[in-house]
C-alpha cells in the first residue's frame, strides 16, 4: 500500500508535524507486519486462527486428536494426563524446524473432563509440567490448588439464541464494569450463570449498553483481580463452565447490552506451574529475556511483542474471545504499560515524549494489528484502551497513523476527584481546575469518562460514596435519621458524577454498585484477611432498602444515564464553558444543546443569579439534583419556567451543592 506524504494524523493535528517522520515509520513497520502475516497465512483473520492449529484439535478426516505446542528451546515435550495414567514417557512429541512440538491421538485417546499437562524438559535441563498455552479450560484441585488442564468437548455444543447481535448499533457506550464473582450478595465466589440471571436485569434497568467483565481470563490468584492471567484463552473455571459463559454473553445480546471483555495482553502472571514463564525452558520465549521481561510494579513478564508466534498467539486469542465467546470487544489493560520502555515511569511533559526512543515500537504494530482485526471479525466492536500517557494517535484509524481504538479511558478525572476530595476543603474547590481537569483531552479521540472504576474500590482506596461519607454510612443512611456528613456526600456524589459523565467524556463507565454509593472498600480472601469474603460482593439489599438513602443515588444514577443517552450528550461537540465564577463556586456551561449549571457551595444560596443562555427563549429544569427523588430537599419547583431577558441571559435560583440541567422549550412543547 503506498501512503500519503503527510500521515492523516499530521494532516488532523498540526503540532504533529515535527514528528511525521516517525508517524510514517509506524506506519511502514504495520504495513510490512502485514505483509508478512499475509505471505504466511493469506489474511490478517486467517493468521488469528491460530487456535485451530496450535493446542488440542481434531483432525478433519480421521477425528484423530492433535496436539501442538511451540517451544523452540525445549529438548523434549511429553502430554501426560488421564488418558495415560500421567506417565512422563508414554507420549512423547516430536518437533519440526520452527519449534513446533506435536503429536497425533486416536479420536477415542481423550475425552470430555479428561485432565491434561505437557511434562516439558527445558533448554536449561529442568524438567517441570506445564499447562498447555492453547488449552480452552483449566480446574483447580480444591484440596492440592494444582492446575491442570482440561479436554473440553461437551456432546451438545452451546445453542445461541442471540447469534445476530450487532454491537454497531451502540454509538454511546454506557459502560457498567462488573466482576461475575464478587457480583453476589452472600459472602462467596458467584457464577457467571448467577450472574445472569441476578444482575444482567439490574444493568438493563439502569439503562446501561454496555457491559465490561473483569476477572474472565483464567489466574491462579483470585485476589489479582484477574490481571495476572495464566491460561489466556480459558474463561476462568472458578465461575462455571465454558456453557456457563456463553450463557451470560447470549442472555445480555438478549437485553441488547453489549460485552466487552477486559483483556490482558500487557503482562502474564510469573507462575511456572500455571503460566507461560520460561515455558521451553530458555529464559524467554513469550516474553522479553532479562530485566526487560519483568514488571517493575506488578512482579509479572512482559510479553516481546517482536517475536512473529507472540503476535500470533495473542492475535488469535483476540479472535478466539470473538469467535467463541461472541464478545463485542475489549478493554485492553495496561496500555501505557505496553507503549513505552519505561512502563509509564516517566513524565509525559511535551509531545516529544510519544516519539522518542522510549516508544516500544514493536508493541505498536500489535496494538495496531489486535485493533484491526477487532473491526474485521466484528465491525462495530469497541476496543477501549487503559492509557494514562495520552498517548496521540491512540483512537485515531490506523490508515491514519493512529492505533486504531475507538476510546480510551480518561484516567485523570477520578485522580483529580480522589486527591481534590483528599487535599482540599470544599471552600478551597478551583472552578478553573475542575473544568481544565474534563476537558483537557484531545478531541477527535473519543474518551470513556469516570470518576470511579474498580481501582478506587479497592482495599487501601476507597469509593467516592466512601472517602466523603465514609463511617457515617453505617449509622446515618436510613430515612429517618439527620447527618450533615451524609447530605453533603449524598449532594457531591451525584453532582461528581454528573459534571464528568457532562463534560468528561465521549462514553461513561461505571463499577458495579457505585452507582447506589456501595459502602466500604473490595478486599478478595486472603491470609491478612483470613480468606474472608466479608468485602468481596455487593450488597444490592441496600439499594433495594426503601428506608435507606442508597435508593436516591440509584435513582439519580438512572435518571442522569437516561438523560444523557436521549440527549446524545456523549456524542455532542465538547461542552462549551459559560461561566467559571472562582468567587461564588459556580460553573454554567452547553453541551448538546443543554444548559448545566452547579453550585458547589455548600452555604451560599443564590436567588436571580445570572448566565448568559446558549440560545433565546424559554428554558425548563430537566435534571435537578436537589430533587426530592434524588435524595435532595426539593427546594424548587420543577413547574417554573425561565425566559432570557434582552441580552439573552437567565436568571436563575442556585442552592448550595446542587446542579440543575435546563433544556430550551419549543414552540411545540418539545423539551430536548
Amino acid at each position: 500500500m503506498r501512503r500519503p506524504p503527510i500521515p492523516g494524523l499530521v494532516l488532523e493535528d498540526g503540532w504533529l508535524q515535527p514528528y511525521s517522520r516517525e508517524i510514517q515509520a509506524r506506519m511502514k513497520l504495520f504495513d510490512m507486519e502485514m505483509k508478512r502475516l499475509r505471505q504466511r497465512y493469506g489474511s490478517l483473520q486467517k493468521c488469528a486462527l491460530g487456535y485451530r492449529r496450535m493446542g488440542f484439535n481434531r483432525s478433519a478426516s480421521t477425528g484423530d486428536w492433535i496436539y501442538r505446542e511451540w517451544a523452540p528451546g525445549a529438548r523434549e515435550l511429553h502430554l501426560i494426563g488421564d488418558f495415560n495414567g500421567w506417565d512422563r514417557t508414554a507420549t512423547p512429541l516430536s518437533r519440526d524446524s520452527e519449534g513446533i512440538w506435536s503429536v497425533t491421538l486416536p479420536a477415542d485417546a481423550l475425552h470430555h473432563g479428561d485432565r491434561v499437562k505437557v511434562h516439558v524438559v527445558g533448554s536449561d535441563l529442568q524438567a517441570m509440567d506445564r499447562i498447555p498455552a492453547w488449552i480452552g479450560r483449566t480446574v483447580q484441585d480444591p484440596a492440592t490448588h494444582d492446575f491442570c488442564g482440561q479436554i473440553w468437548e461437551p456432546e451438545t455444543p452451546y445453542a445461541w439464541e442471540h447469534p445476530d447481535f450487532d454491537p454497531s448499533h451502540i454509538a454511546i457506550p454506557f459502560i457498567y464494569e462488573a466482576h461475575t464473582g464478587m457480583a453476589g450478595e452472600e459472602p462467596r465466589l458467584h457464577s457467571y450463570r448467577e450472574f445472569a440471571d441476578n444482575v444482567l436485569p439490574r444493568i438493563a434497568a439502569l439503562g446501561y449498553n454496555v457491559i465490561q467483565l473483569m476477572a474472565v481470563q483464567e489466574h491462579p490468584y483470585y485476589g489479582s483481580f484477574g490481571y495476572h492471567v495464566s491460561s489466556f484463552f480459558a474463561p476462568s473455571s472458578r465461575f462455571g463452565t465454558p456453557e456457563d459463559l456463553k450463557y451470560l454473553v447470549d442472555k445480555a445480546h438478549g437485553m441488547g447490552l453489549a460485552v466487552l471483555l477486559d483483556i490482558v495482553h500487557s503482562h502474564a502472571v510469573k507462575n511456572m506451574a500455571e503460566g507461560l514463564n520460561n515455558f521451553d525452558g530458555s529464559g524467554g520465549q513469550y516474553f522479553h529475556p532479562g530485566e526487560r521481561g519483568t514488571h517493575p510494579d506488578w512482579d509479572s513478564c512482559c510479553f516481546d511483542y517482536g517475536r512473529h508466534e507472540v503476535i500470533e498467539f495473542l492475535l488469535s486469542n483476540v479472535r478466539w474471545w470473538l469467535d467463541e465467546f461472541r464478545f463485542d470487544g475489549f478493554r485492553f489493560d495496561g496500555v501505557t504499560s505496553m507503549l513505552y520502555y519505561h512502563r509509564g515511569h516517566e513524565p509525559f511533559s511535551d509531545l516529544g515524549s510519544y516519539f522518542n526512543t522510549q516508544v516500544d515500537q514493536e508493541a505498536i504494530t500489535y496494538l495496531q494489528l489486535a485493533s484491526t482485526l477487532i473491526q474485521e471479525i466484528k465491525p462495530g466492536a469497541f476496543a477501549i484502551a487503559e492509557d494514562m500517557s495520552g498517548m496521540p494517535g491512540l483512537c485515531r484509524p490506523v490508515d491514519e497513523g493512529g492505533m486504531g481504538f475507538t476510546h480510551r479511558l480518561a484516567m485523570g478525572i477520578p485522580d483529580f476527584w480522589i486527591k481534590l476530595i483528599k487535599e482540599k476543603k470544599d471552600e478551597e474547590w478551583s472552578m478553573g481546575d475542575i473544568w481544565y481537569t474534563l476537558t483537557n483531552r484531545r478531541y477527535g479521540e473519543p474518551n470513556i469518562a469516570y470518576c470511579e472504576s474498580h481501582d478506587q474500590a479497592l482495599v487501601g482506596d476507597k469509593t467516592l460514596a466512601f472517602r466523603l461519607m465514609d463511617a457515617d454510612m453505617y449509622w446515618h443512611m436510613d430515612e429517618g435519621s439527620q447527618s450533615l456528613v451524609i447530605d453533603r456526600g449524598i449532594a457531591l456524589h451525584k453532582m461528581i458524577r454528573l459534571i464528568s459523565l457532562a463534560a468528561g467524556g465521549e462514553g461513561w463507565l461505571n463499577f458495579m454498585g457505585n452507582e447506589f454509593g456501595h459502602p466500604e472498600w473490595i478486599d478478595f480472601p486472603r491470609e491478612g484477611n483470613d480468606w474472608s469474603y466479608q468485602y468481596c460482593r455487593r450488597q444490592w439489599s441496600l439499594a433495594d432498602n426503601g428506608n435507606l438513602r442508597y435508593k436516591y443515588l440509584k435513582a439519580f444514577d438512572k435518571a442522569m444515564v437516561a438523560m444523557a443517552g436521549e440527549a446524545r450528550l456523549p456524542a455532542a461537540p465538547p461542552a462549551r464553558p459559560l461561566n467559571l465564577d472562582e468567587a461564588n463556586q459556580i460553573m454554567a456551561f452547553e453541551r448538546g444543546g443543554l444548559l448545566f449549571v452547579f453550585n458547589w457551595s455548600g452555604d451560599r444560596a443564590i436567588p436571580d443569579y445570572e448566565i448568559p443562555a446558549p440560545s433565546r427563549g424559554e428554558w425548563r429544569r430537566i435534571l435537578d439534583t436537589d430533587a426530592r427523588e434524588f435524595g435532595g430537599f426539593g427546594r424548587l419547583d420543577p413547574a417554573v419556567a425561565h425566559h432570557t431577558d434582552d441580552k439573552q441571559n437567565l436568571r436563575l435560583y442556585l442552592l448550595p451543592r446542587s446542579a440543575l440541567i435546563l433544556s430550551r422549550t419549543y414552540a411545540s412543547g418539545r423539551i430536548l
